[in-house]
């Protein structure tokens, strides 16, 4: 009998804590390569935790595998010999987040550690709010994000607010290593734990105080209530429904239309299958709604409300906006407004991932503002805002975003936050309103002043063993046999992220980055464009992000298309 097969058997009769778990195995009983699915790898444990569909087997996202993450954590919290450790603890609207949560709470309280919980789903950035509110040694989220319905997973958080560091993940996953999935991990009965006190449900005061730290990054509190701006708002059946809806309120936002059908959490996210506001599927019933409420503007924030998409009116229709587009015009509002309020910290700091559009570079200069740029991961972000804190600088910090939509302004959070985000869009929207401007024009401005930019991404999905063997394939070309040129426009340079290296192809010199090493390759083109090539820690797929500049939008758009046609031939 093959591993597989033993570790099938021994589930089938030991998984016995979710049912569903007996009937799928019991389905996929003689074949083989369902099985070999399920079984042939542990869910990778990594900087972001744990990500899978959700389902049977060690590959799969249940409570065994939630069970011996949780262990493993615990046991790495009881290794630094603190007293009193304690957790928070989160989850969103995904298929048994609440179950995957409590199950975790109280392996943490059968550990001897407090497990603070909210007692309903709650976005992403207000785990991080916690974690920090109530001093707590770790956070834990159950979320897969933008994914598909198939998908869970378990975001890990330090007691700094941040998703936890890539030596931090390594010595938990050397805890969880050691662990026997059904004999080792501990557990009680939750609602026990919650009687005698060893969990305990997250109070109102935390939320509020979230809130008002939230309220607090307005720049011009007085221009919503008076501005006459209409809203639709769908939070794809996530978390972010309340928060979202009452800070809109609470700044004076009132004329907000929720579609109805998206209002609700719904783990299934029947009606858009990828609840990613990136995609303009996802938005199909708010802009279906926009042709009958007529707003000036739809915001679209994903399950666990820590991005935020939106669309504008452009003539007859809705436009959407890219997150580097809404990225960049956040930040010269912020700069701009700042400025001329007086509100705007000596040395202002500024942070973006690699990937993100340098667009952002010019608007930076111009302002006098420190650009500090990171690995793709807003934990990166949130690490700067650290460091900030460190040197007692926090303030310094002004607005960090990432092109995947995420973004933040303020450092009561070290996390993307869909909540300030959608707070301070609508401000912006109703500042350019005030001076006759609309956000199509406003962007177009932009474009005017600092550059066509166009930044665009394409991802490739690499299912089961044999992907991940061609993802690898791919990195380990490129890395041997770069190509000399893409769509007739020269290399002109490569930063191996893994290797720690940046090439001068032209100049034939290297130098160190001093960036943490990561699985990602840049080359860099002529007339300042460039591909940058980035495997998924989490999600089986390759990631493409294309950067072009042209005399026009349609310029740079139609030079992506070039760039990515032929570069998708190369790497096949």
């Amino acid at each position: 009998m093959d591993k597989n097969a033993a570790l099938y058997n021994e589930w089938l009769e030991k998984a016995v804590l979710d049912p569903d778990l007996k009937t799928e195995l019991t389905s996929v009983a003689g074949k083989d390569e369902e099985i070999n699915d399920r079984f042939y790898r542990d869910l990778e444990f990594g900087t972001g935790g744990l990500r899978g569909v959700i389902g049977a087997g060690t590959n799969r996202m249940n409570v065994y595998t939630v069970g011996k993450a949780t262990q493993g954590l615990a046991n790495y919290l009881k290794n630094t010999g603190k007293a009193d450790l304690s957790v928070a603890v989160a989850y969103d609207s995904r298929i048994k987040s609440d179950k995957f949560a409590k199950h975790a709470a109280a392996i943490f309280a059968a550990n001897g550690i407090k497990a603070h919980i909210y007692p309903e789903l709650m976005p992403t950035p207000m785990l991080s709010f916690a974690v920090r509110a109530l001093h707590c040694d770790a956070g834990i989220i159950l979320t897969a994000s933008h994914n598909p319905a198939k998908y869970n997973g378990y975001k890990v958080y330090g007691d700094d607010g941040c998703q936890v560091t890539l030596e931090a993940a390594e010595a938990i996953l050397s805890e969880i290593d050691k662990l026997d999935i059904f004999a080792d991990v501990k557990t009680a009965d939750f609602e026990e734990c919650v009687k005698e006190g060893k969990i305990s449900y997250i109070g109102n005061d935390v939320i509020d105080d979230y809130i008002a730290n939230v309220k607090a990054q307005s720049i011009h509190p007085e221009l919503c209530p008076e501005s006459g701006l209409k809203v639709v708002y769908t939070p794809l059946n996530g978390a972010g429904n309340k928060p979202v809806r009452r800070i809109l309120k609470e700044i004076g936002i009132n004329d907000v239309t929720v579609v109805k059908e998206q209002e609700m959490p719904d783990g299934n996210f029947t009606t858009c299958p990828y609840p990613n506001p990136e995609i303009r599927e996802a938005l199909t019933l708010g802009l279906e709604l926009c042709k009958t409420v007529k707003p000036d503007l739809l915001l679209a924030t994903d399950p666990d409300s820590d991005r935020v998409g939106i669309a504008v009116p452009d003539g007859d229709d809705y436009v959407l906006f890219t997150g580097n587009e809404v990225g960049a015009m956040l930040l010269e509002y912020i700069c701009k407004e700042r400025i001329a309020k007086d509100t705007m910290p000596k040395n202002p700091v500024a942070v973006k991932t690699i990937v993100t559009t340098d667009l952002v570079k010019a608007i930076a200069e111009k302002y006098g503002v420190e650009l500090y740029e990171v690995l793709t991961g807003f934990k990166f972000i949130g690490e700067q805002i650290g460091f900030l804190e460190d040197k007692g600088e926090q303030d310094r910090y002004i607005f960090g975003f990432e092109e995947s939509y995420g973004y933040l302004a303020g450092s009561y959070v070290r996390d993307k936050d869909a909540v300030v985000a959608s707070m301070l869009i609508c401000e912006m929207a109703a500042y350019y309103r005030s001076k006759g401007i609309s956000m199509v024009q406003a962007r177009a401005d932009m474009y005017k002043e600092y550059g066509y930019y166009c930044n665009k991404l394409e991802t490739f999905q690499f299912e089961g063993e044999s992907g991940m063997i061609k993802m690898n394939e791919i990195m380990d070309k490129l890395r041997t046999d770069y190509p000399k040129a893409i769509a007739g426009s020269k290399v002109i340079g490569m930063a191996d992220y893994k290797q720690s290296t940046k090439t001068d192809l032209v100049a034939g010199t290297t130098t160190t980055l001093t960036l943490p090493k990561s699985n990602v390759i840049t080359l860099y083109l002529e007339n300042n464009a460039s591909v940058v090539v980035r495997p998924s820690g989490t999600e089986p797929k390759i990631k493409l992000y294309y950067t072009t500049v042209g005399t026009s939008v349609e310029d740079a758009a139609a030079k992506q298309a070039e760039l990515s046609a032929d570069f998708t031939k190369i790497v096949g």
